[in-house]
C-alpha cells in the first residue's frame, strides 16, 4: 500500500504539514500537489489553527516538480492535469505545485533542509517565513532541464530579494547555500542540521501566542501595500489598523501593570 505524501499533524493551534516522498526527494506530482493544496485549505479553514509549519521528511524540503513524473506524461501523451488556469481574484487556487497560489489569512512558515530547489524554492517563498539549517540549500535547478518558475519564483524572488540578487538566481540556477541565503534575505533563521522542524515549531508558537486579530491585520497590510501608491498604502494600512485601536489599548493597560517590560515576549 502507498503511504500519503502529505500529512498533517496537529499540536494544538499548530499545524504542521509535511511532504513524504523521499524516493525523490520530495517532488512534487500533480497527485502531491493536490494533497499539499488541501492539506493548506484545510488549515486555512481551521478556525483553531493559528500558525502553519511546512515540512519536507527525511531531510530534503522539496526537489522541485517531479521530473520522473514529467517524463512519464511526456511518453503517455498526456498533460496530467497540468492545465492550470486561473482567475486572478481566486484566493483558493492550485497551483503546479499545489498551494502556490492560496493566499491565506495565517502565517506558514517553511522550515527548510537539505534541497529547497526549482518549484521546491517556489514553496519555500510563498511561506512568510524561513528556517533554514545550516547545510541546506536553495537554487533555480530547474534552469538546466527547461522547466519555468510558474509557482510563483519570478514574482515572489524579486520582492523579496530585490531584482539584481533575483535575476543572479533566476538566470543562472545557481545553488545559493544558508549562510548567503540568509545574508541576501531569502533566509530568516538559521540553525543546526536536523534542527529546523523543532525550531520553526518554536517560531510558530511564539506567532501563536501574540494577539492574533493584530498580528494578522499587520500582515495583511504588508502584502497588499505592493504596488499601491503611497497614500493608498497607508491609507490600507490605517484601516486595518483603525478596527485594532481597542486591542492596542488593552496591549498599553497590560504593560502599565508591569506585563512585557524591558523587551520581554
Amino acid at each position: 500500500m502507498n503511504k500519503d505524501p502529505v500529512t498533517t499533524e496537529k499540536l494544538d493551534d499548530i499545524w504542521i504539514v509535511t511532504l513524504d516522498r523521499p524516493e525523490v526527494r520530495n517532488a512534487v506530482d500533480s497527485a502531491t500537489a493536490r494533497a499539499l493544496h488541501a492539506a493548506f485549505l484545510a488549515f486555512e479553514d481551521d478556525a483553531t489553527a493559528k500558525v502553519a509549519v511546512f515540512h519536507g521528511a527525511h531531510g530534503h524540503f522539496c526537489a522541485g516538480w517531479d521530473l520522473q513524473f514529467g517524463a512519464k506524461l511526456a511518453a503517455s501523451g498526456d498533460s496530467g492535469g497540468l492545465d492550470l488556469d486561473f482567475e486572478a481574484d481566486d484566493l483558493r487556487a492550485l497551483g503546479p505545485m499545489g498551494p502556490s497560489r492560496l493566499r491565506l489569512s495565517k502565517p506558514v512558515i517553511a522550515a527548510v533542509s537539505g534541497a529547497a530547489v526549482a518549484g521546491g524554492m517556489e514553496l519555500a517563498l510563498w511561506c512568510d517565513l524561513r528556517v533554514m539549517e545550516e547545510d541546506a540549500y536553495f537554487g533555480v535547478y530547474c534552469r538546466r532541464f527547461g522547466v519555468p518558475l510558474i509557482d510563483g519564483g519570478t514574482v515572489r524572488l524579486p520582492r523579496l530579494i530585490g531584482m539584481g540578487h533575483a535575476m543572479d538566481l533566476i538566470l543562472t540556477g545557481r545553488k545559493v547555500e544558508a549562510a548567503e541565503a540568509l545574508q541576501m534575505g531569502l533566509a530568516n533563521r538559521l540553525v543546526p542540521s536536523g534542527r529546523a522542524r523543532e525550531a520553526a515549531i518554536a517560531l510558530a508558537r511564539q506567532l501563536a501566542a501574540f494577539p492574533q486579530a493584530t498580528m494578522l491585520a499587520d500582515r495583511e497590510s504588508a502584502y497588499a501595500q505592493w504596488d499601491l501608491p503611497l497614500g493608498q498604502a497607508l491609507q490600507q494600512e490605517w484601516q486595518r489598523g483603525k478596527a485594532r485601536i481597542p486591542d492596542a489599548l488593552d496591549g498599553a493597560t497590560r504593560f502599565a501593570a508591569g506585563q512585557g517590560r524591558h523587551g520581554q515576549f
